[in-house]
């Protein structure tokens, strides 16, 4: 996998903290940004077929919609 070098700013606070749970965890700060990122991305992302299945759904309840809005 290619790397890339990042620039970014955060709360001193957070910093911190981060490089305390680095050094208590013996993982290097580049690994775990990279272990956030991958997670916040797979959390943000919605998958195509959830949805497919949403708008599916909503189609085949179009008429229920309709009287639940009245």
């Amino acid at each position: 996998m290619v790397k890339i070098k990042i620039s970014s700013k955060v709360e001193m606070q957070e910093w911190q903290a981060l490089q305390s749970l680095a050094r208590e965890s013996n993982q290097s700060i580049s690994g775990m940004l990279s272990e956030a990122v991958a997670d916040y991305v797979r959390k943000k992302r919605l998958r195509p077929e959830v949805m497919d299945h949403l708008e599916d759904s909503i189609t085949e309840n179009e008429e229920l919609g309709k009287l639940l809005a009245q």
